[in-house]
C-alpha cells in the first residue's frame, strides 16, 4: 500500500492543486555587469513580475538587450514539427521484465544521449526545468505535454498507467523524457513510494531486480531520477548496483539535489529547488527569477516543479520572457555532464 503522503499527493494532482500556502573583453564584462545588476533589481523588487508594479520595469530594462540568436536544439533528431524521433531506436533495447531495457548499442550509442533533446548551446546562461510526478493525473500529464515549451523535460512516475503510450507524446511534442525510481526515504514505511521501492535494506540481487523491473516500464527515457530516497541516495551499498546498472545501460541519472556529491562515471546533474514549494504565484515567479540569478552567476541552473495548473501556466509566461532576457532555455540533458 502507498503511503498516506504518496496518496494525498495523488489526489492533489487528481483532484486540483492543495491550498497555497557583445563580444570580448571590455563589453562582455559591461555586459555580466548589467546582467547582474539588473537580476539583483529582479530579485528585490517587490510585486509579481509580470504586472505592473516595480518588478515589471525591472524586467523591462534588463530586457533592453535582446538575443540575436535563433532558437538552439534544432538538430537532426527533432522533425520539422519539433518532434523527437520516435522510441525504441534500433539497437538501444533488450528484453526486460516489464517491457524493453535499455542497452548500449554495438555501435557505441547510449540513451543518454539518443533520447535527448538536440541542444546547441551558444553561449547565453543555460535554464533547464524538469516538471516531475507525471503520468499518474492523464489529464494534468497532457496539459503539461501541449502547454510546455518542449525544452521542459517531463518525469515520468513508473506507476503511471499506459506510461508507453504518455511517453511517446511527450517525445512526439518535443519534450525528453525521465522516469522516476522510487527510492526509500527517511520515515519508511510511514511514507512508502509504492511497491518497487528500493529499499536501502536490500541485497543487491533484490535491488536490480526491482530496477529492472522499474527501467522496462517505457523506453526513450534518457535518463531516470530519484522520486524521495532520502536513506537510500546516503547509502553506498546500496547505491552501488543501481549506480552499475545506469553505466552498463548508457543510462544518465538526474537527482532532486541529495545526491548532488556522486559520480560513479555515470552522466550527471542535479537538481535545484522547487519552483513551486510554495504553490503561489509571486512565490513561483521568484524562484524563477532565482534561477535567472544562479544562471548568471554559473552559466546554468536546473529547477523542478510539479505538472499543478499554475506552474505550468506560470512557466508558459515566463518562459516566453526569459529568451528575450538573453537566456538559452534548455533540456535539462544539455546540462549533464560525465562525472567519474
Amino acid at each position: 500500500m502507498f503511503s498516506k503522503k504518496l496518496a494525498a499527493e495523488t489526489a492533489g494532482l487528481a483532484g486540483g492543486a492543495p491550498a497555497p500556502k557583445v563580444s570580448g573583453g571590455l563589453a562582455l564584462a559591461g555586459a555580466m555587469l548589467f546582467f547582474a545588476a539588473a537580476a539583483t533589481l529582479l530579485l528585490t523588487a517587490r510585486g509579481n513580475p509580470y504586472d505592473g508594479g516595480p518588478a515589471a520595469r525591472a524586467r523591462i530594462l534588463f530586457s533592453a538587450v535582446q538575443s540575436t540568436v535563433t532558437e538552439a536544439g534544432r538538430g537532426s533528431a527533432l522533425s520539422s514539427a519539433g518532434a523527437l524521433a520516435p522510441a525504441p531506436i534500433a539497437g538501444l533495447t533488450a528484453p526486460g521484465p516489464g517491457g524493453l531495457l535499455p542497452i548500449i548499442a554495438a555501435d557505441g550509442r547510449a540513451s543518454w544521449k539518443a533520447y535527448a533533446r538536440p541542444f546547441a548551446d551558444d553561449g547565453r546562461p543555460k535554464i533547464a526545468l524538469v516538471i516531475g510526478g507525471l503520468g499518474l493525473d492523464p489529464d494534468r500529464t497532457r496539459q503539461a505535454i501541449d502547454a510546455l515549451p518542449p525544452e521542459v523535460t517531463l518525469s515520468f512516475s513508473p506507476y503511471a498507467g499506459n506510461l508507453q503510450a504518455q511517453v511517446d507524446r511527450a517525445r512526439a511534442a518535443g519534450h525528453e523524457v525521465m522516469v522516476e525510481l522510487p527510492m526509500e526515504p527517511l520515515d519508511y514505511p510511514d511514507n512508502d513510494p509504492g511497491p518497487y521501492t528500493l529499499l536501502s535494506s536490500a541485497q543487491p540481487g533484490e535491488i536490480q531486480t526491482r530496477l529492472d523491473w522499474l527501467m522496462s516500464r517505457a523506453t526513450g527515457y534518457f535518463a531516470v531520477t530519484n522520486a524521495s530516497g532520502a536513506r537510500f541516495l546516503s547509502q553506498d551499498k546500496a547505491m552501488a548496483p543501481v549506480v552499475q546498472a545506469l553505466r552498463q545501460r548508457g543510462v544518465g541519472f538526474i537527482d532532486d539535489g541529495q545526491a548532488a556529491g556522486r559520480g560513479g562515471g555515470l552522466h550527471r546533474a542535479s537538481m535545484g529547488p522547487k519552483i513551486d514549494a510554495d504553490l503561489d504565484r509571486a512565490a513561483i515567479d521568484n524562484q524563477l527569477l532565482s534561477l535567472e540569478a544562479t544562471a548568471l552567476q554559473s552559466g546554468a541552473a536546473l529547477g523542478t516543479g510539479s505538472p499543478y495548473p499554475l506552474t505550468v501556466s506560470q512557466v508558459q509566461t515566463w518562459a516566453v520572457a526569459v529568451r528575450d532576457r538573453g537566456y538559452a532555455l534548455a533540456p535539462a540533458s544539455a546540462l549533464m555532464t560525465l562525472k567519474p
